[in-house]
């Protein structure tokens, strides 16, 4: 396939930037079709959602409320009449137009004042869109327009998840800065391993491979939904994998270049194919793994994660098409030119050779201490709370956040700014009743004024933080009874919560089952081995189980969000980011596995072939050595590009970053480095076993350079 590609150069080149332009024109109408919403079709908690925002314009539904919060001063009373009053008034002035709301005057419900009759909140719910802006600029104007309002002497205040999210979740912008971001950390680094004009090619195939995934995005944004969070992940993930990918091949065919003489055409020739034969099979079989473990997300029955899960699949798909087609010509073209000055440094790294050579000669105890490790990495992910952050833990210090924790030291319940709404054709005082007798419910309330036709809305609130585990069963409790009353539709955010969570993780093992299944075919194929790829395997969820460690410790437990983020801890780690965290992750490490394994077995055939009998130990010290610095090289670019996605205004996406960078960094470090070594070498024979039965139906392998005649490639300028 290579001779091809260089002697059909003008075409292979015109073909890309075709596409690459086509992708550049596009890319704008392609980001203005990216959905915002992340819906649950045939879920029962999102076709109450839909039912409640389409009967009542748009509001309420998922989209948690607004609050307006006042207590009065001692001696005052809340529910006094000429305070009531006033504070409806107020109420229903802020409210948005096409909005609903509900306050103690308008619905006379105690659930609505403190015990101590001081203290009384009332709901707002404006018209609103999906995704994290979905009242767009309203909390703010509400705000506005509440400053110096007073009743009875005290300040109206404003709070609600809404203006509580706000600070971290602001409306998407184009990722363009981040990338820019990420190319720069990415040029510094390629400068140094080339130190050379080289360090262009690879981001040139970014530049073609990010603009061509777009392209493939924006057409399947007309077929259907594609989350907006696609488009930070095809430019910076994109960005990460184009250049992991050139680099290894550029690495590989500035070593064979080395070999020989230059100024022979032949030599030229076949230093890139023997780069491409080698360094290019790391890489189709990298791009395959990756491809593999992101179709977890596709098969999965949410809209919002499968869309992730295709523009996951078509990054290392472009990226490895681009780097196999576009990037030989490039060397062949302009190669030796850009390589200037020309350096011809050891493909073997002394540091990391002294590294192999110590984890050969005490391979146990590198195993075990590297093991222990990780495992003292990964400990916190079992303490690990999937669901949304607890509101508490949302907007710590500023405004919203005081006032929100004044209504739950007024034991008002924490879940009075995430309810249950329920929709009912029934009647509704008589369903509130019922489900404020559910155990754990701090209130529920049935305005008269929420009806249209013979629908009605009923709010539920819990007297602990749905995202908690006392939370959580009441919330069960509610959804439950009130899912047992005819005509009645059980909605809100807890309850589309919980149908994320059964419809991400219910069937989640035999899923991981298939793609381990499937990416240890790929593997022992590839690798004709038994054991590397279960090795690879085994390391590659360890890689998984140290990034969820440090997602629970950064931000669940809040030990680093406020210093690395300025923002606080969230309590809980978002439903779909460990999903997305293992689908990517468990593919982009792998590709450091390959690369690995792939020059250790190369060793392994080649000293084989001369008659060395125990290759083990020599061929982990030449695959480690002639990849360690490679391998520190494309994650650094990696995690470069997982902290410019780290920039990007939205929490979940910080989460997700946080956890790639970690995973990364953990994976090229103590896992390839050190732990990865150790097993092969413990391991040794072991290593290289494959059925003898499935051997003889694979094409023989043959090691040395890449023959063939170098005259079949027209080597004219």
């Amino acid at each position: 396939m290579t001779r091809w590609v260089l002697g059909h150069r003008r075409l292979v080149t015109l073909v890309w930037l075709v596409l690459a332009a086509a992708g550049v024109a596009t890319i704008g109408g392609t980001i203005d079709r990216l959905g915002q919403g992340s819906k649950l079709p045939g879920r029962p908690g999102q076709e109450a959602n839909d039912l409640v925002a389409e009967r009542f314009g748009g509001t309420g539904g998922r989209n948690a409320p607004l609050l307006l919060e006042l207590t009065v001063p001692e001696g005052r009373r809340a529910d006094a009449a000429d305070v009531r009053a006033q504070f409806d008034a107020v109420v229903q002035r802020v409210t948005p137009p096409g909005g609903r709301h509900a306050s103690l005057a308008a619905t006379g419900d105690p659930s609505l004042i403190s015990a101590d009759g001081r203290t009384t909140v009332a709901l707002i719910y404006p018209p609103g869109g999906e995704g994290p802006n979905a009242y767009g600029d309203t909390p703010a104007r509400v705000r506005e327009a509440l400053a110096g309002t007073e009743v009875a002497g005290a300040p109206v205040r404003v709070t609600g998840q809404p203006l509580l999210t706000g600070r971290g979740n602001g409306a998407p912008r184009s990722p363009i800065a981040e990338t820019l971001l990420g190319a720069v950390g990415a040029i510094v680094v390629l400068g140094l391993t080339f130190a050379s004009g080289l360090a262009l090619v690879p981001l040139l195939i970014a530049g073609i491979a990010i603009p061509t995934t777009f392209l493939l995005v924006g057409g399947l944004t007309r077929v259907t939904d594609v989350s907006f969070i696609v488009q930070y992940l095809v430019a910076l993930i994109g960005l990460g994998i184009a250049i992991d990918y050139a680099l290894l091949v550029v690495t590989r065919w500035r070593e064979e270049r080395a070999r020989g003489d230059d100024r022979d055409p032949a030599h030229r020739v076949e230093a890139i194919v023997r780069a491409a034969t080698t360094a290019g099979h790391a890489v189709l079989l990298s791009g395959a793994t990756v491809a593999l473990s992101l179709a977890a997300l596709v098969v999965l029955p949410v809209p919002f994660l499968r869309s992730v899960g295709y523009a996951g699949l078509l990054m290392p798909l472009v990226s490895v098409a681009v780097t196999l087609t576009l990037l030989p010509v490039l060397l062949y073209t302009c190669g030796a030119r850009l390589d200037v000055p020309r350096r011809t440094p050891s493909p073997d790294s002394r540091l990391w050779s002294r590294i192999a050579r110590a984890t050969t000669r005490r391979p146990l105890l590198a195993a075990v201490l590297s093991a222990a490790l990780l495992l003292a990495l990964a400990a916190p992910a079992l303490t690990m709370r999937v669901g949304q952050p607890q509101v508490a833990s949302l907007g710590r210090g500023g405004e919203p956040a005081r006032v929100f924790a004044a209504i739950e030291d007024a034991g008002l319940g924490s879940g009075i700014a995430r309810p249950i709404e329920v929709a009912t054709d029934g009647d509704p005082v008589a369903l509130a009743a019922r489900l404020a007798a559910e155990p754990g419910v701090s209130g529920a309330i049935a305005p008269g004024a929420w009806t249209n036709g013979d629908l009605r809305v009923v709010d539920v609130w819990t007297t602990e933080d749905p995202a908690t585990d006392a939370g959580r069963d009441a919330v069960a409790g509610v959804l439950a009874a009130a899912r047992a009353t005819p005509g009645a539709h059980a909605g809100g955010g807890p309850a589309q919560d919980r149908d994320f969570v059964d419809a991400v993780y219910g069937s989640l093992p035999v899923v991981l089952a298939v793609i381990a299944l499937l990416t240890f075919l790929v593997l022992a194929l590839s690798l004709r081995s038994i054991w590397l790829p279960v090795k690879a395997l085994v390391l590659n969820t360890v890689s998984v189980a140290a990034s969820y460690g440090a997602i629970v410790l950064v931000w669940q437990e809040g030990h680093g969000s406020e210093l690395l983020f300025d923002t606080p801890a969230t309590g809980a780690i978002t439903v779909w980011v460990p999903m997305a965290v293992f689908a990517f992750l468990f593919g982009l490490s792998m590709d450091y596995e390959v690369f690995i394994l792939t020059r250790i077995r190369e060793a392994h055939l080649d000293l084989a072939a001369s008659g060395v009998r125990d290759t083990t130990d020599d061929a982990v010290v030449v695959g480690v050595g002639r990849t360690g610095r490679l391998v520190t090289s494309a994650a650094l670019i990696l995690f470069l590009a997982f902290v410019a996605l780290s920039t990007v205004p939205v929490t979940d996406v910080k989460i997700l970053a946080t956890a790639l960078a970690v995973g990364i960094l953990v994976d090229a470090t103590i896992v390839r480095g050190v732990l990865a070594p150790a097993l092969v070498a413990l391991l040794r024979g072991a290593n290289w076993w494959f059925p003898p039965a499935l051997a003889r139906l694979l094409p023989a392998e043959r090691s040395g350079p890449a023959a063939g005649p170098a005259d079949r490639v027209d080597t004219r300028a």
